[in-house]
């Protein structure tokens, strides 16, 4: 142990004096590593070590992909890609299957597989995906709102992040959602479209999630202008053309 401890002391010496004889940075360098020292420690370890991409996420694999895929199924409405066709197996055609009931089928299929085939079903016919919205719920530090934030940067949408705990009144509520829906957002040329996402969704009062409900399942003849009531029904807006992904703790 003396050993040790003379032998760690005499290298301690060594990296002193070397430190030492370098010469010094010049003054802006070290200002700024300064700065950037100051910076990262006075940052949470949250903020500081939180995924930024879509690889970096540490949360449920099947939850990631199958939020991921239904964001992707917004592209033919949102961006105009059509919805890449999918090629039967060969396998398949050389040994079709035995007919069995649909039952037996289901019976027998996993929950990815379930899940998988109503994300892959077809579009309606404004090409949008049947389930207009995502609920993401679980309790407080699993990571909802950083898989919401993640994911929807990376299918390429500008995040809107609303609280609503916060608006208690159903026409705050109705306002921010028709403007983060409708309104395109303007930064610089390369604008993207928005993704809401409406956190704390189980601190709303039920005024706010009928609007919500309302919005959501919007068909486009309640858009139309109306003979005596244009005005009032252009207010109401039109279509949900953005996808919205709900977050709450209480499912």
């Amino acid at each position: 142990r003396r050993q040790v401890l003379e032998t760690s002391q005499q290298l301690t010496e060594i990296i002193n004096s070397q430190a030492s004889d370098e010469t010094p940075k010049p003054r802006e360098d070290t200002e700024m590593a300064d700065d950037e020292e100051e910076s990262a420690s006075h940052c949470l370890w949250v903020d500081r070590f939180t995924p930024r991409r879509y690889t970096e996420l540490l949360s449920d694999d099947y939850t990631n992909r199958c939020l991921l895929k239904w964001l992707k199924l917004w592209d033919t409405v949102v961006f105009g890609k059509e919805k890449p066709v999918k090629k039967a197996k060969p396998t398949a055609e050389a040994h079709p299957p035995l007919k069995q009931p649909k039952e037996q089928q289901n019976k027998w299929k996993s929950k990815v597989q379930l899940t998988e085939e109503i994300l892959e079903a077809e579009l309606d016919q404004y090409k949008r995906p049947k389930n207009k919205a995502a609920l993401l719920c679980g309790p407080p530090g699993l990571g909802k709102t950083t898989l919401a934030h993640v994911i929807a940067k990376h299918a390429g949408y500008n995040v809107v992040e609303m609280n609503a705990s916060d608006d208690r009144s159903p026409e705050a509520f109705k306002t921010r959602i028709e403007a983060a829906t409708q309104m395109k957002s303007v930064l610089g040329a390369d604008e993207k479209p928005n993704c809401l996402i409406i956190d704390e969704i189980d601190g709303a009062p039920t005024a706010s999630i009928n609007v919500l409900l309302n919005i959501i399942n919007r068909k486009e003849a309640d858009a139309e202008v109306a003979p005596g009531v244009g005005r009032r029904r252009r207010r109401e807006g039109g279509l949900l053309l953005r996808p919205i992904i709900c977050i709450c703790n209480d499912q």
